[in-house]
């Protein structure tokens, strides 16, 4: 009898938790990416420095945004507000899901000068300034952690990555969980954060 309600409890947690998480389907997603080859690039690799590569990028990951583009509270974007509007749960997973299968371009420009710092800082952090290394998160050659959804950080634009930074320190993106990235960046100086992003751009997987 007991083992009859015990089955029964699993059948249910793997039921609520199927419907909890929609589980991506990469075809799908291919057809729905095409609108987001325009910024992004039909694989995820955008030409564009301004836009981020998504090739390679967590499922989870792009979900949540998604998800925070949508909600236009925590992550404002008028282009991605209008992108995000009309895409169901179902959409997002299948999008997460493609972009997710496909093999990121890395790396983008960078200047040299500029990354011994950035290099420093991604990998030690530092203690004086009671800065943890970014790779604790994002790992050491920057792929993310998806079951965590941290996001891949590999090769990202220079631009890019100093917006996103930016607006963590200035508390315009704040869909960061428990502030961690707000409490990070708000010890860095401008200089810190150039330095960031020019070694980002430089990592490989």
């Amino acid at each position: 009898m007991m083992k009859q309600v015990f089955l029964g409890l699993l059948l249910v947690i793997s039921v609520l938790s199927q419907n909890a998480f929609a589980l991506g389907d990469v075809a799908a997603g291919k057809i729905k990416a095409a609108v987001c080859g325009g910024c992004h690039g039909l694989d995820g690799n955008s030409l564009v420095a301004t836009y981020p590569k998504l090739a390679g990028q967590n499922e989870r990951y792009i979900v949540e945004q998604l998800a925070a583009f949508k909600a236009n509270v925590k992550r404002k974007n008028t282009l991605m507000l209008g992108m995000a509007t009309p895409l169901s749960k179902q959409d997002a997973a299948n999008l997460g899901a493609y972009f997710q299968s496909q093999k990121i371009k890395s790396t983008a420009p960078f200047d040299a000068a500029k990354i011994a710092r950035g290099r420093e800082l991604y990998n030690g952090g530092d203690l004086q300034k009671h800065i943890p290394a970014c790779k604790a998160c994002h790992g050491p050659t920057g792929a993310g952690n998806a079951g965590s959804g941290y996001p891949q950080l590999t090769g990202q634009y220079v631009p890019y990555v100093v917006a996103q930074l930016k607006a963590f320190k200035a508390g315009t993106r704040t869909n960061d969980v428990n502030k961690v990235m707000r409490v990070v960046v708000d010890k860095l100086s401008d200089d810190d954060i150039q330095s960031l992003a020019n070694y980002i751009a430089s990592l490989k997987q």
